[in-house]
């Protein structure tokens, strides 16, 4: 059985061809991959993001497709629609670009309700109803989505459920002046291109996901995981004055995801356990999108990230039990 460094590596070597840095937001893809995930990129336009994205799919040799998100865009645009074939007199199912392992849902804060409906019966079901039947969609199956932090003209804020049903929430930073000039030499050639082969596979990837099953989580961390997720909710309590810090905190399916996250990080590491540094690690990641600030919380500037960090220097850190005996 392959490990987990082992297939890092090889994923993170392939997609250095086309992708420079970013290393950070790379090993977070590929826990979101091992823990059947779906993933929110932000960051500004030319950041690499749907790039990142299409180069992990090569990567990993599993079928991929892009969907641009548009104010205009239909439901039918995504899931697909019946269409009628006059040779027969009957209507057949038509699929969409959404029957993919790996969907980019590029700049998903462009469309409307209707199509984000939509879109989130795939992301939490696995499925969609296409003329009132019920298609599965294919194993692996993985949302990736990209979306601009400062552009608001033509944008619709996504739904909190469905924000909730993203692993990650990833953010894309700027690369270094190093990064940027190896940039130049390697897409300044207009005749040629990095090309990617696949060094892995959707049925490697579903395998390997038992491996990530078999981590050891002790009691002790799954307290710790509860206690930092329930913290947030705490937050969202009114004090004796009525001021509060959040409007919402973390939902069970955040609890959910910090464990898996944390299994699966652990996996990709090389470690049989979960360890509370690795629960840190992820917790920023699984969270910053799941807890809403008040007003009163903005205007003392503070966010997300100052939020996030207090909670996990305040909540006790169990010292024994995180390993197996």
């Amino acid at each position: 059985m392959i490990t987990g460094p082992i297939w890092s590596q090889k994923l993170r070597v392939e997609i250095a061809k086309a992708v420079l840095g970013n290393e950070h937001v790379i090993e977070r893809l590929l826990v979101a991959l091992l823990a059947n995930g779906h993933i929110l990129l932000e960051g500004m336009p030319g950041l690499a993001k749907t790039l990142l994205i299409k180069s992990l799919g090569s990567a990993l040799g599993v079928h991929c497709d892009r969907i641009q998100f548009t104010p205009d865009l239909l439901p039918s645009d995504v899931v697909g629609t019946m269409i009628f074939q006059p040779n027969t007199g009957q209507f057949t199912a038509h699929r969409g670009p959404i029957f993919a392992n790996l969907v980019l849902a590029d700049e998903i804060n462009r469309a409307p309700a209707k199509v984000q409906s939509a879109l989130l019966e795939a992301m939490q079901e696995k499925q969609v109803t296409i003329g009132g039947k019920t298609h599965a969609l294919p194993k692996p199956f993985f949302v990736m989505a990209t979306q601009n932090p400062v552009e608001q003209e033509g944008t619709y804020a996504l739904p909190e459920a469905q924000m909730d049903r993203f692993i990650f929430k990833l953010l894309v930073d700027y690369p270094s002046a190093e990064e940027e000039t190896i940039l130049m030499e390697r897409w300044g050639q207009v005749t040629s291109q990095p090309e990617l082969v696949a060094v892995s596979s959707g049925e490697e990837l579903l395998e390997l996901r038992k491996a990530v099953d078999r981590i050891y989580v002790s009691p002790e961390i799954k307290g710790y995981i509860l206690n930092l997720v329930r913290a947030t909710r705490a937050l969202a309590v009114p004090l004796a004055d009525g001021s509060r810090t959040l409007n919402f905190g973390g939902s069970p399916r955040a609890c959910l995801a910090l464990y898996q996250a944390s299994r699966a990080l652990a996996w990709l590491r090389g470690q049989d356990h979960v360890s509370p540094d690795l629960v840190q690690d992820v917790f920023p990641d699984a969270l910053r999108h799941r807890v809403n600030l008040t007003y009163e919380a903005e205007a003392a500037d503070l966010n997300a990230e100052k939020i996030l960090s207090r909670i996990i220097a305040e909540v006790a850190v169990p010292t024994a039990g995180s390993k197996a005996a």
